[in-house]
């Protein structure tokens, strides 16, 4: 009898507790994290899983690689995201994968370790023949990835810092054998996303898509001092099919910068940069472009559809850089919608730009600049209306300026347009441009072209996917 009453109460002992675990297992608490993305994914795991410590002293590099790694088996599986909690994750480089998922809870920071040591030294890139830096490589980025495919690097507004400054004392003291490693870069990839992050004090370029294709850089805030060294905000490079927009941005250099190559090394790699979307874009860059075209833009620069841009004591609005030597073309450029305050010039080219990668450049290389339209612009406050100054021989030509009003600061310079082998029309410009942009031309009560097509890029729709933490 005693045996029986003993299973008995074993029996109800155990359901009560199977029903208590079960209970408490329902009422577990999970954190949903909701984003939009190109792809949603199957996998999930968190850096924790795999060692990582975010004290902000701990070096996670290895844990950061060990989590890409493994999930990289999950690539034909439905992909897989990674996730970054809250914390300060401090690392070196690493490299991503395909169908790919990096995402930064909205206190989750990923500190740029200080320690030349943590990032490989690339070869220089083909379309450049050396480093911006130095002739020889390159550190590689802290974020970096190349022949991907579908990679997604968001959050709900997670941070990059760079911990620039390190990085910036090396530089003006000479003593760095390699160009400083950027902040994300992906190369030879496909189908890109970065988004919803903010990016602060990057040691060089903050995002720099290099030979790659279909990019969506959306809703990205970037921050560094003003005078801080190259601190370029996006440089799509050789690449096709971009789209940059809600973007908010203060650098130390051009806030968007279009590039594709350098000098003979552009123009044997033969790759350029087209079909581009920038749209509401903020910019504060007191000594440098809202977005800049070149000047390593010896693979070409074509079909930029800009609108919508916003600046604040900024050097200028859109500027074309180029220089004998650079070959190729800026063509096919157009820009409506600028909204200037306290400026230098609001219109900027020059074929002037020496930079060169070496002395080896073909002086009969010439860049053929045209099409160049602008369109609905108001700025205040202004120094100079415009500065265009071509090539003696090759000059600039096709530039439209229609629909802007610019108003000169009280100390404005005497001469408010210069211009130099530039041809062009403008129609409804206050104060009148100079003569070289007087030419006629017929259906100008529209004002400048801007295409009506759609690009493939704005096709291209984000769908609801989640994160679910316990």
């Amino acid at each position: 009898m005693k045996n029986i009453l003993s299973c008995i109460v074993t029996i109800i002992t155990l359901s009560f507790l199977t029903t208590n675990a079960q209970g408490r297992k329902v009422s577990q608490s999970y954190e949903t994290y909701e984003y939009t993305a190109i792809t949603c994914r199957s996998h999930s795991a968190s850096i924790t899983d795999f060692g990582g410590v975010g004290d902000g002293k701990t070096l996670n590099t290895k844990a950061f690689q060990s989590a890409v790694d493994h999930l990289s088996q999950y690539s034909s599986d439905g992909g897989a995201q990674l996730f970054v909690p809250a914390g300060k994750w401090l690392t070196g480089s690493f490299s991503l994968t395909s169908h790919f998922t990096l995402f930064l809870h909205k206190d989750a920071t990923l500190l740029a370790a200080q320690d030349l040591e943590e990032y490989l030294v690339l070869k220089a890139l083909p379309s450049y023949g050396r480093g911006r830096d130095a002739a020889g490589g390159r550190f590689a980025s802290l974020v970096f990835g190349t022949n991907l495919s579908d990679v997604i690097i968001t959050g709900n507004n997670g941070t990059i810092d760079g911990q620039g400054s390190f990085w910036w004392q090396k530089f003006h003291g000479g003593k760095l054998k390699y160009t400083r490693p950027y902040l994300i870069e992906l190369m030879f990839s496909d189908t890109i996303q970065i988004s919803n992050i903010t990016l602060i004090d990057s040691p060089s370029w903050n995002i720099h898509p290099v030979y790659s294709s279909n990019i969506i850089v959306k809703g990205v805030t970037i921050i560094a001092p003003v005078k801080s060294p190259n601190t370029d905000g996006i440089n799509p490079d050789s690449c096709t099919n971009t789209r940059i927009e809600d973007c908010y941005i203060i650098s130390g250099d051009d806030c968007v910068a279009v590039k594709s190559g350098w000098d003979e090394y552009g123009i044997s790699f033969g790759m350029p940069t087209k079909h581009l979307i920038i749209r509401r874009l903020t910019c504060i860059s007191p000594y440098s472009a809202a977005i800049a075209l070149g000047s390593e833009m010896s693979g070409g620069i074509e079909d930029v559809r800009a609108e919508e841009i916003t600046a604040y004591q900024t050097e200028s609005g859109v500027r074309i850089k180029t220089a004998v030597g650079r070959g190729a073309f800026v063509r096919n450029v157009y820009v409506r919608g600028m909204r200037l305050h306290t400026m230098k010039w609001v219109f900027w080219m020059t074929g002037n730009y020496k930079a060169h990668a070496d002395s080896h450049y073909d002086p009969h290389a010439l860049p053929e600049i045209t099409g160049i339209n602008y369109r609905d612009i108001v700025a205040e406050n202004v120094s100079m209306a415009g500065r265009l100054e071509g090539i003696s021989g090759d000059p600039f030509k096709g530039i439209c300026i229609s629909n802007a009003t610019i108003s000169m600061a009280v100390k404005h310079k005497k001469v408010m347009w210069m211009c130099s082998d530039v041809e062009g029309v403008t129609s409804g410009v206050d104060p009148k441009p100079c003569d070289l942009l007087d030419g006629k031309q017929e259906k100008m009560d529209g004002g400048c072209e801007f295409p009506s097509d759609v690009l493939e890029i704005d096709n291209v729709e984000l769908k609801s996917c989640s994160y679910q933490m316990n």
